[in-house]
Parts: structure tokens; C-alpha cells; sequence
């Protein structure tokens, strides 16, 4: 019997297209590759395959080591005069050349197999050879046991990134992100929204970076932090936020600081000190690398009374357990007529000892009753205008609410054990805060600068020369 065809079958898609239209998800979907060259092992003896990468270094003319992001595999150069072609296109090419191999997994002869690589057992024979860039003589070779100084790492950072470590760095950074974002969006139901960039000049810990406009006499600045646009989104009932924000601070030359960095920013309405804490440990559960060990829970805390009394400061360094001694027990039998007297009263304690000839102090500060300054008020230093729009929105209606920023940079640099954190960022400025590849910050032709209707007035030396003109 004849069926009859609806203008809906018509738009029906087959399993077989849809398998066709969505292909396997995996580091080689959506590329010409087959397989990434460190995913290759016994298993797929026999198979043919096409891989992309870099020439790691030429072994002997017989074979090419070839590197992408995933590892390395040997790939053997066929020695019959019918590929001399393949010989000469694979023996020719310098370290760090691009290109596609297409040939036969085949297990390495017995003896030859190296247990020390991943993709030790197996080999490529190469069939066809695609050339896509010739790389030109390079700074320095691309192997970690080459060592290399900071600024010329930072000079050719697109070179050092190829390196195993910096891309496990990378890739380590990348999966802790997607744990945090999965944890706050799914678990706890936190909205990720971004904050502008330009914003106002407002009172901060550290100096700001200033943006110049088109309209005379007026700037942007980069902000510290969305300190105050997030609470601005509490005032506005989103309830929970978070974002991976970009944070500036102009604070001069800081060995292992930098100008433009990131933290995981959070902010939650109607919420207490205990829940933050809570959240925070949670975070850090759900997102540390499994490979790292696991994370104990709650966290060590410590009252400001506490961090006083151990460490004499209240941001104690507490990988370090030199606490402070409290030796007033030990001089309970003293001699010493100051410290028995204080020592021998009920609760009596030594904290400090004054010194009759010490400094040499105004005599009214010793003499007066009381201290002038005792119920002082401490003037603002900033002018509260321009905190307005945020005073006006505590003032509309604000819940009560509380948030942290976690520095992302410092958090990864623990994670790797990596020295600094300009080893965890894919592009970082040196320690006086300029970019070593592309020479930022730069000069800025007057021309440009009268759009922005700025003179820049040059510092002049002893001999009436203006210096960096």
C-alpha cells in the first residue's frame, strides 16, 4: 500500500543524518585530524590516521617526533625510493614546522618500544605529508629541560606556551574555571554577570588606571574591582552573582604582582559571615583536582584577638609556625621587682615594659588625664560624592548581604607549585608592569592625543633635555 508523504516528513531529520550533521564529541571533532597525536596506543594498531601538529626534532632521517597539545608519537619516514618524496619533504623541515601526517598505527619493533612515553608501543608510517608553515629559526628550542631566562620567555611567550608545562598550567586553569562555574550556577543557582570595565574614578586601596574620553577633561578608570557593581546587583535583587572579572591596579613595580589580573568575584543577599565561609569551602572542595589530593573541611579560623596574641599582626603568614611565646608563667619566681608585681596580681600579664629614659615624648602626652584623641572623628579623605550613586542604592531598599574575591592567578600558581604567577597566565607583563613582546605600554602620536585633547608634559634633566621624547 502507497503511504503518503506530509509536508512535516518532508522536514523529518534520519538518525543516520543526525549522527552525520553531530559528529563524536572530542579534541579532534570539527577538525581535520583524526586523533590527537598523544591519544595513540596498541589499540588502534592497524588503524589509519591523520594528525597535526609540530615537528618536535628529525631522529637519524628515519624518524620525526611530532607534538601537539596532547603529547608526542613517532612518525617512521618510509624508506622505499617510490616515497622519496616523503623523505625528502619530512628531512628537510625545521623544528617547529607545521604539518599533517596521514599513515598506519603499527606496534615499534621489540626493543625499540620507550616506556617513558605515552605512545611508547606504537609508531605512525607515514603515507602523505601536508606542509602548512615552515617555522623560521626560533630563540630557543621548545623542550622544558631547556632553560631559558624570564624575559625572553616573555618576549616570545607564543613560543614558550608550547611548552608541556605551561599548557598543562593552562589547561589545569581552564578545568578549575569550568568546576567553579559549575558549582555556582548549578549547585547554589549563582547568576554570572559581567561588569563594565570603564567606569569612574572612585576611593581604593591602590591607584587606578585612567582612560582618557573625547570629552575635554573627562576619564574613565579601570576598575580595582566590581566591588560596588556587585553590590549595586544585590540592591537590584539578583540575589546571587559571580564572575571570573578582570581586575586593574596601577601599583607600580611589585616582584610577583600584576597590573591586570583576575579573581572569582561573589556576592550573595541575605546571607552571614558563616555562610560566605561555607560557600567558600565548598568551592574549593568541588573544584580542586582530584590528582592534588583532597581538601579537609571547615577550614582553620582564627579571631583578630587570635592572630594578635600568636602572630603580633592581624594577616599572619600561617604556613610558618613561629608564633609568638607567651613566657609570663616562666617569670612568675622572678627577681625582677617590675615583672613580679604585674605578674603576681590576679590575671597579670607583661605586654610591654616602659622605659623611664627611653624616648623622649611632649610631657602633656604623659601628664594629661585624658587623651585628647580618645573620641575623635576621623575625617573621610575622599570626597563622598563621588561614592553617590552607591550610597543612594544602600539607601533604595539593599538586602543584607556579603560576598569574597578569590585571586584566580595566586590560587592556580598553588595548585602547579609554579614559582610566580606569570606562569599560570597565558600573557603576563613583568614585574614593572610592561608587556616584553609587544613593548606595551607605547608612545602615542600628538595627533592622536589631541583627539583626546591631552599634552603630555615631558620630564626635563639637569641640562634642560626632555627625557623619553
Amino acid at each position: 500500500m502507497a503511504t503518503k508523504t506530509t509536508s512535516r516528513d518532508q522536514f523529518q531529520v534520519s538518525p543516520r543524518h543526525i549522527l552525520h550533521l553531530h559528529p563524536p564529541p572530542g579534541p579532534s571533532s570539527l577538525s581535520f585530524r583524526s586523533h590527537t597525536c598523544g591519544e595513540l596506543r596498541s589499540d588502534h594498531v592497524g588503524e589509519e590516521v591523520s594528525l597535526c601538529g609540530w615537528v618536535q626534532y628529525l631522529r637519524q632521517d628515519l624518524f620525526v617526533i611530532l607534538r601537539d597539545f596532547s603529547g608526542l608519537v613517532q612518525v617512521l619516514i618510509p624508506q622505499e625510493e617510490s616515497a622519496c618524496h616523503l623523505k625528502a619533504a619530512l628531512c628537510d623541515l625545521p623544528a617547529e614546522s607545521v604539518v599533517k601526517v596521514t599513515g598506519t598505527v603499527r606496534r615499534r619493533p621489540t626493543g625499540q618500544e620507550n616506556k617513558a612515553m605515552p605512545t611508547g608501543d606504537i609508531e605512525i608510517l607515514a603515507d602523505s605529508v601536508e606542509v602548512f608553515n615552515v617555522s623560521r629559526k626560533l630563540p630557543f628550542e621548545i623542550k622544558d629541560f631547556v632553560k631559558k631566562s624570564e624575559s625572553l620567555r616573555m618576549q616570545y611567550r607564543y613560543l614558550d606556551l608550547r611548552s608541556s608545562q605551561m599548557q598543562k598550567n593552562l589547561r589545569l586553569r581552564s578545568q578549575l574555571v569550568m568546576k567553579m562555574r559549575e558549582y555556582l550556577c548549578n549547585v547554589h543557582g549563582f547568576v554570572d554577570v559581567e561588569t563594565p570595565t570603564l567606569f569612574k574614578r572612585t576611593p581604593g586601596g591602590a591607584k587606578e588606571f585612567v582612560v582618557p574620553s573625547r570629552e575635554p577633561g573627562r576619564f574613565y578608570s579601570l576598575p580595582q574591582s566590581p566591588q560596588q557593581f556587585k553590590q549595586l546587583l544585590m540592591v537590584a535583587g539578583i540575589d546571587r552573582y559571580f564572575q571570573m572579572a578582570r581586575c586593574y591596579r596601577d601599583e607600580g613595580s611589585k616582584p610577583d604582582r600584576q597590573p591586570e589580573f583576575t579573581q572569582v568575584d561573589i556576592e550573595m543577599s541575605f546571607v552571614d559571615q558563616a555562610g560566605i565561609l561555607s560557600l567558600v569551602e565548598g568551592l574549593v572542595q568541588y573544584s580542586w583536582p582530584a590528582e592534588k589530593g583532597a581538601v579537609m573541611a571547615p577550614f582553620p579560623t582564627m579571631t583578630y584577638e587570635e592572630a594578635m596574641r600568636d602572630y603580633g599582626v592581624d594577616k599572619p603568614d600561617t604556613r610558618f609556625s613561629m608564633t609568638l611565646i607567651d613566657l609570663c608563667q616562666v617569670f612568675l619566681s622572678t627577681e625582677i621587682d617590675v615583672l613580679r608585681s604585674a605578674l603576681s596580681q590576679p590575671g597579670g600579664s607583661v605586654q610591654a615594659i616602659c622605659v623611664p629614659s627611653g624616648a623622649v615624648r611632649p610631657k602633656p602626652v604623659l601628664t594629661a588625664k585624658r587623651d585628647p584623641s580618645a573620641h575623635a572623628v576621623c575625617p573621610l579623605q575622599e570626597d563622598p560624592g563621588l561614592l553617590s550613586h552607591l550610597l543612594e542604592a544602600l539607601d533604595s531598599g539593599a538586602p543584607p548581604h556579603g560576598g569574597i574575591a578569590l585571586g584566580l592567578d595566586r590560587l592556580v600558581s598553588i595548585l602547579v607549585g609554579a614559582p610566580s604567577i606569570r606562569d599560570v597566565i597565558a600573557f603576563p607583563k613583568s614585574f614593572r608592569g610592561h608587556d616584553l613582546m609587544s613593548c606595551a605600554p607605547d608612545f602615542v602620536s600628538e595627533e592622536e592625543l589631541q583627539s583626546y585633547h591631552i599634552a603630555v608634559k615631558w620630564p626635563v634633566d639637569k641640562e634642560g633635555n626632555e627625557e623619553g621624547k
